[in-house]
This record gives structure tokens, C-alpha cells and sequence, in this order.
């Protein structure tokens, strides 16, 4: 019997080669997660919610859009990845933030890449670009890798600024764009700032740098021209100069903080 041109076909959509599950990890993110985990939703095969100890209803709305949820204490950047990556069901892994979003390119890109023959690499990257004060930085685009092989890479056991260990191993650039919707106020960036600052500093402590007053005259100053002019801020108006501005006071922050880590430690055997 000859099949009606308006029967429904009953083939089934082909498997994909490569199985992406996306992971994110949260903490009292119901304001966005939502609109991070309904961007990932074309592209993959299992969304991973590691949240650790939301008082407000992240876990209830990311349960509500099919994600698997686990939680797990909070044991810094890193572990919560790897964490993540490792209740994963396949190898693939994409992880973006709680305020970020996958625009529709680049959901497509991965869409294609999932069904494509060959593997060009064990690990790709995209566009991120953030917010300030309604206005999109993009003359200032970073590329950071976000899809990578678990079998392959793990997440760097650093404090902060953390990311697939992928040394040397080629990176393929994907099409497509991050948006992070990072900023809410003036406030807020100063917190977090101050935690990063934190986090920062004590990792350059523990890489065997120390405090030199010159890096703290120059780079606080180098980083305001290099965000200003090098990379355009300028054409943002105030947007671009105030956020010029708190970057510079980031790298004080975090070279100050060096040196106070050494002051104590200094103390801490005069006092022995």
C-alpha cells in the first residue's frame, strides 16, 4: 500500500554521533536560569543542574524544564564543574553559567556539529559577550572553550577563572555568541569583585607569585588604557569608562590583596 503524502512519516530522527550534555551550576539563580536552560534546550541531550543549597526556587524551576538536578555543597568553581561533568550521561560536555544565554547560531552550530562526521578537535570555544547599563560589549568579544571531551579534559583545579585543562590541544572556534547577563548593579560587581579579588590573588599565592609594588603602580593603570583604548570601551560612552574604570580597581585589588597575604605570612612566623 502507498503511503498517503499527508501520513505522518514514522522514521525516526537520525541519532546524534555526539551527545552534548550541557552543565550548569547555580546557586539562588531564579531571576535567569530559566532563560539559560531554554537556550541550551535545541542542542542538548540532557541538561545537568549542579546547585548548592538555592533558597529560592532555582531547583523547582529547573526540575520543571526537565533537568537533571544534583546537589552538592559548594566546593569552589572547579569541583562544582567536574562535579557536574562527572554525573553527566555522555562524554560531550557544554557548560555555560546561570546568567548566560546560547544565541541561536550558535545552538545551530552545535546542532551541526553533533551530526558531523569528523571531529576536528577535542575541544572548541565561542564568543561570551557581557552586559554594562543596558549596553552589550562587543568591541570587546573573548573567546572562551565551554565544549570539550570529558574522557579527555577535566576542568582546571584552579580558584577562579576556571576552564577545560586543554594545554596546548588545538581549540576549535565555534560560530555564534554567549550573552552574559552578569551585571545588575554597581553594587553587586563590587562583591563579586571583592570575591574574585580574593580568589585571585590567593592562586597567584599559590603559583609562587609575590607582591611587587611596581606591578601595583603600573598594572592598575595599564589595564584602564588597555579596556579603554585597546579594546574600545570608549565607544561606549560612560558604560565603557566606569567599566574601564572598576577593571583597573580589580587588578588593585587583587595585587593589594597579594601583598596582604604575604604581610600575614610574614607575621605569622615572626611571631614563631
Amino acid at each position: 500500500m502507498q503511503r498517503s503524502q499527508t501520513e505522518p512519516s514514522t522514521k525516526a530522527a537520525p541519532k546524534p554521533l555526539r551527545p552534548i550534555s550541557v552543565v550548569i551550576i547555580a546557586q539562588n539563580e531564579e531571576e535567569c536560569i530559566a532563560n539559560a536552560i531554554r537556550s541550551c534546550q535545541p542542542f542538548a541531550d540532557e541538561i545537568v543542574v549542579v546547585d548548592s543549597g538555592s533558597q529560592d526556587a532555582t531547583v523547582q524551576i529547573a526540575q520543571d524544564l526537565g533537568c537533571q538536578v544534583y546537589h552538592n555543597p559548594w566546593s569552589g568553581y572547579s569541583n562544582q564543574r567536574n562535579f557536574g561533568a562527572d554525573k553527566a550521561q555522555h562524554d560531550w560536555i557544554f557548560f555555560i553559567d546561570a546568567d548566560e544565554v546560547i544565541d541561536q547560531p550558535l545552538a545551530t552550530a552545535l546542532l551541526k556539529w553533533k551530526q558531523a562526521p569528523m571531529i576536528a578537535a577535542n575541544a572548541f570555544s565561542a564568543i561570551r559577550i557581557g552586559d554594562f547599563w543596558d549596553t552589550w560589549l562587543d568591541t570587546r568579544p573573548e573567546y572562551h572553550t565551554r565544549l570539550y571531551n570529558k574522557t579527555i579534559f577535566r576542568i582546571k583545579n584552579v580558584l577562579v577563572h576556571e576552564g577545560p585543562d586543554i594545554k596546548d590541544a588545538p581549540v576549535v572556534k565555534l560560530p555564534g555568541v554567549i550573552w552574559h547577563y552578569g551585571f545588575r548593579d554597581i553594587s553587586d560587581l563590587v562583591i563579586r569583585f571583592n570575591r574574585y579579588t580574593d580568589l585571585d590573588a590567593q592562586q597567584a599565592h599559590r603559583n609562587g607569585t609575590r607582591f611587587s609594588l611596581l606591578r601595583l603602580l603600573l598594572k592598575p593603570f595599564a589595564k584602564f588604557v588597555q579596556q579603554y583604548l585597546w579594546y574600545g570601551m570608549f565607544r561606549h560612552g560612560m558604560a565603557g569608562f566606569a567599566l574601564s574604570g572598576l577593571w583597573s580597581f580589580y587588578i588593585f585589588l587583587k595585587e593589594i590583596k597579594l601583598y596582604e597575604i604575604d604581610w600575614k605570612e610574614g607575621r605569622s612566623q615572626r611571631k614563631e
